[in-house]
């Protein structure tokens, strides 16, 4: 048989179904939607092997609907139309059609919008997985018509359980101690799928009757989950920087040692750590900087896996150094002002005069020169007339 582990051992039914079980559970709202029959227009969303399409399968399976499913990353605007031609025809019999999206992300806005009449008149019911974030990858439109579902990463013990039940099914003859089928939960990294693609290696290259912990690092190593486009890139330079501004410099060595084992560009992390050095310490301590920027600069000579180190040393700088936003935190409240007011007309006294015209209108009259003064210092306002008394740097 070639079909894979993985697709064999799909669930069919919610009993079958392993997680999730504040969606599936007794009273999970998907479990009740199928109860009731009645399924709304849906989007899953949750990291790869965490159940998605195997849900939107069994769904399939248990009511009477019309069931379709395209792929983002190949469907085209040809099949999309002959499914809706289907849609619209099932409606003279009074059938429902669900259509499954898998990777809905993938689409653009044009091939998205294109399905919005459809959903909302009932036409078709969507349900659309993805892997990304749906606020920023799905149209606003679609995504206010549809339910959003979050599916989280399985546990490790619900993975062994599932290897544990399925080795027992297939691999009769195998001795498989609890340890080794912990290892494969752990390597899987909460992705059920690739437990069972784990396990499948395993029995094939096996020697003897008991499969061990060597059998297993012997065919895979751990994965990491990291989209250097996606969700999971921006929450890791996320806990890169909040891990900063906390001063956990363990923290921060982590995040940023995970970013670059999933393969991310160090000068990435080398810029966001210049920024950082300004906007959270800025002049408490005036090193930081240029400490980032040299940083910077060799991270840029050596590449990887060399400057790791430089970007460690940073990092724990970075975190050690005391805090001071007041740069950022003025730059901000300019914006403010400007976005507010708009393009606010310069005091007169300060203004330059270079010829008699400006003199005459009043060009630098008044202006004091500070360096004349006994301590250095004049008091002369400087802002806009509308802003004279606000001050950004507290």
């Amino acid at each position: 048989m070639n079909e894979p582990l993985a697709s064999r051992h799909r669930p069919k039914t919610l009993e079958e179904f392993v997680g999730q079980k504040h969606l599936i559970g007794k009273n999970g709202p998907i479990r009740k939607l199928l109860e009731s029959e009645n399924i709304p227009s849906m989007l899953f969303w949750g990291p790869p092997g965490s159940g998605k399409t195997t849900l939107a399968y069994i769904i399939s399976q248990n009511i009477f609907y019309d069931f379709h499913k395209l792929q983002a990353v190949t469907a085209g605007k040809d099949q999309l139309k002959k499914v809706l031609a289907h849609a619209m025809n099932n409606q003279n019999y009074n059938r429902k059609t669900i259509l499954f999206i898998d990777e809905i992300h993938r689409w653009n806005k044009a091939q998205q919008d294109a399905l919005l009449p459809y959903v909302e008149k009932g036409i078709i019911t969507l349900i659309g997985a993805t892997t990304e974030n749906p606020s920023f990858r799905v149209n606003n439109a679609l995504l206010s018509r549809c339910k959003l579902f979050v599916f989280n990463q399985h546990s490790k013990n619900d993975i062994v359980e599932l290897l544990k039940k399925v080795s027992q099914s297939e691999y009769p003859k195998f001795e498989i101690p609890l340890r080794v089928l912990q290892l494969m939960a752990d390597l899987a990294n909460g992705d059920i799928r690739s437990g069972l693609n784990i396990l499948e290696m395993c029995a094939s290259i096996a020697k003897g009757a008991k499969m061990t912990e060597k059998d297993v690092k012997g065919v895979v190593q751990k994965q990491l989950y990291y989209d250097m486009d996606g969700d999971e890139h921006f929450d890791l330079i996320s806990a890169v920087h909040k891990s900063l501004r906390s001063s956990n410099s363990t923290a921060a060595c982590y995040w940023i040692t995970r970013m670059l084992q999933g393969g991310e560009d160090p000068l990435y992390i080398a810029r966001r750590l210049l920024r950082f050095a300004s906007e959270d310490i800025g002049n408490a301590d005036m090193n930081a900087v240029i400490l980032a920027n040299t940083v910077y600069e060799t991270c840029a000579k050596l590449g990887m896996p060399e400057c790791d180190v430089h970007l460690m040393q940073l990092a724990i700088y970075l975190a050690k150094s005391p805090k001071d936003n007041s740069a950022y935190m003025a730059s901000q409240l300019a914006k403010k002002d400007i976005e507010d007011f708009g393009n606010l007309p310069v005091p007169l006294h300060i203004r330059n005069a270079p010829t008699q015209l400006m003199k005459d209108l009043g060009y630098s009259k008044g202006y004091e020169y500070d360096h004349d003064l006994p301590g250095k210092k004049s008091q002369q306002q400087c802002m806009p007339d509308k802003l004279k008394d606000k001050n950004y740097i507290k």
